[in-house]
């Protein structure tokens, strides 16, 4: 099965075998990671698409994939030549997934899907729709009957815990933090399948998904008594004894499904059907001792603001990436300068020099992506050998790169003039920095959400008729996944902020064919003044990188915006600075240099 239609006509055939007449394959693993551990890249594997967030299906006579409005163009090009259908998310005309489905099946007949990898939340979205049509779901494993050749094996990566130094608390006071809460919404036990969450909570970190330091396992957790399902031999034997310690004891990965099936003991179980795969959550559901209450996740809220110990680590961490990315900067510009014969694959190759150097460093926080002229129109697009630009002294390179640090988690994008520029280059650009800068000064009364004050980052951009097809910003995880939530800068959150979070001010032109233009720091979330109005919040940056100012088109760009961009480059050379050589000091204060009106 090489190609792409060969695996889709195998996957047909195997389907219509088990009695389905259609088949679904999520992006998803048993834990519902946003980055899959490649064991786990069945819809990549079976549909040639390798963006993020879409879902196959497959029906007796047609396929179908969804891809959300970052990867249109990406994904028009990987699946070009297949039979697959591009649905473009939540564009007009487009059916959903759950209508797709509904649409292609009859009375009586059923649609196919992983129990493990999809979560309970899908399938009740999918459950909903297709009992209108008196159609059901069927579980089975296709994906591992189909996929043998060539399969990555299942993660296995040394586990090992982040010391309470850096993440502020034992794994023991937050199983007291968590159980508090629990019996705050009448609940006696919680079982956590979410990575990130479960890193949180137990201080537990791994390799098993790239770029992302977490393990896969499961934890379930009573009032008196933690199991974690892991396989126990990556465990360091004082990794052991530190969760031992701390009230944890381990059973094996595999076990969860039989552990939960066999509990006597009654409990009114937490499960958030947004992240609890539905063969965990229909285990619980059919075992009569356990109540299963739906509701969000208290993990989710609680990682997502960060303590003061978290705070103080990533801002030190954020200023050695900062030197990382000012070293990086300097030796390319002087690469180019020579005439050098440079690519987006040398990009990541000098990135990556440099951000290894600095201390405490782990991983990157994703992959690199290092996209030159119109391929940044796609935004999550990536370099290959096979598929990569070579770099010319004219237009822009965007950088979207970041790294894991023992102290911290960094995710950054500067948009680089490599030579000459359109006019229309250079106003996207300006237009783009007074986005950015918009939501960096905003100030705001504490009852304020993600969806309001992401509308003050469209507005410059509104008022030229320009728009991106995603959120203005997300949380970031401490020493973890790039992405996390509650709170995230769109048009959809309802999570007010508050102190401690974390969210990247990303906004951005993308112009398809043409450019891309992206610019983005880390800001965290503090209280700016109590007073008789009531209690104002703000933003302050935690990354220090400068951002280049030799495209803005003078008279755009107002007076407090100018204000703004100057106080931010004088902190920018203040913190990096006493850290860098004289050399790069002299190059730094160019860079940071201010400009006028």
């Amino acid at each position: 099965m090489s190609t792409v239609n060969e695996r889709i006509a195998a996957l047909r055939a195997a389907m219509l075998a088990q009695g389905c007449e259609a088949y679904l394959i999520p992006t998803g693993d048993p834990h519902s990671s946003e980055y899959l551990p490649t064991h786990y890249n069945s819809r990549e594997y079976f549909s040639g698409f390798t963006g993020e967030n879409s879902t196959l299906v497959v029906t007796r006579t047609g396929s179908a994939l969804w891809a959300d409005g970052r990867f249109f163009v990406q994904a028009e090009k990987e699946l070009a030549g297949s039979e697959i259908q591009l649905q473009k998310m939540a564009e007009p005309g487009v059916p959903t997934v759950e209508e797709y489905c509904a649409d292609a099946l009859s009375e009586g007949q059923m649609l196919g899907l992983c129990g493990l990898t999809a979560s309970c939340g899908l399938v009740r979205g999918l459950q909903k729709a297709l009992e209108k049509k008196g159609a059901g779901i069927k579980t089975l494993n296709l994906e591992d009957e189909l996929w043998t050749e060539g399969r990555p094996a299942l993660p296995a990566t040394p586990a090992w815990l982040l010391s309470a130094e850096y993440a502020g608390f034992t794994p023991a006071e937050k199983l007291n933090q968590l159980r508090k809460k629990l019996t705050e919404l009448g609940c006696t036990a919680q079982l956590c399948g979410k990575l990130d969450n479960l890193a949180w909570l137990l201080n537990l970190r791994a390799m098993d998904i790239n770029c992302t330091p977490y393990a896969m396992a499961y934890c379930y957790v009573t009032m008196d008594k933690a199991v974690l399902f892991i396989n126990s031999s990556r465990l360091a034997p004082e990794a052991a004894a530190e969760l031992a310690e701390n009230g944890v004891t381990l059973a094996g990965y595999d076990d969860v499904l039989e552990f939960l099936a066999a509990q006597t003991e009654p409990q009114t179980v937490l499960a958030d059907p947004a992240s609890v795969n539905y063969a965990v959550y229909k285990t619980l559901s059919e075992n009569p001792v356990l109540t299963v209450k739906d509701l969000d996740d208290p993990l989710l809220a609680f990682k997502g603001v960060k303590n003061p110990t978290e705070l103080a680590h990533l801002r030190e961490a954020h200023i050695r990436d900062g030197v990382a990315m000012v070293r990086f900067q300097k030796e390319l510009e002087e690469r180019m300068a020579a005439g050098e014969e440079l690519t987006e694959l040398t990009v990541d190759e000098i990135l990556h020099k440099y951000r290894s150097q600095q201390d405490k460093f782990l991983v990157e926080s994703f992959g690199t992506i290092a996209a030159y002229g119109p391929n940044a129109a796609m935004m999550h697009y990536h370099a290959t050998e096979a598929n990569h630009a070579k770099l010319q002294p004219k237009g822009f390179l965007l950088v979207d790169c970041g790294g894991t640090y023992l102290d911290g988690t960094t995710d950054i994008t500067r948009t680089y003039p490599l030579g000459e520029l359109t006019e229309e280059e250079r106003l996207f650009y300006t237009w783009t920095l007074q986005s950015h800068i918009d939501i960096a000064r905003a100030v705001w009364l504490n009852y304020c959400t993600g969806q309001m004050l992401d509308t003050l980052a469209r507005e410059p951009l509104w008022r030229h008729l320009i728009n991106y097809r995603c959120g203005t910003g997300h949380s970031v995880s401490f020493v973890g996944n790039v992405h996390e939530g509650p709170h995230s800068l769109n048009g959809r959150n309802q999570v007010v902020f508050v102190p401690g979070m974390i969210i990247t001010d990303e906004p951005g032109v993308y112009e398809g064919g043409q450019v891309g233009i992206r610019i983005e720091n880390e800001l965290e979330c503090y209280q700016k003044e109590v007073n008789q109005y009531g209690t104002f919040l703000a933003f302050e940056p935690v990354t220090f990188v400068p951002i280049d100012t030799s495209p803005i088109v003078p008279g755009v760009l107002s007076g407090e915006q100018i204000d703004w961009l100057n106080h931010y480059h004088r902190q920018v050379f203040e913190k990096l600075a006493p850290r860098l050589t004289e050399e790069e000091r002299d190059w730094l204060a160019k860079k940071c240099a201010a400009i006028g009106c």
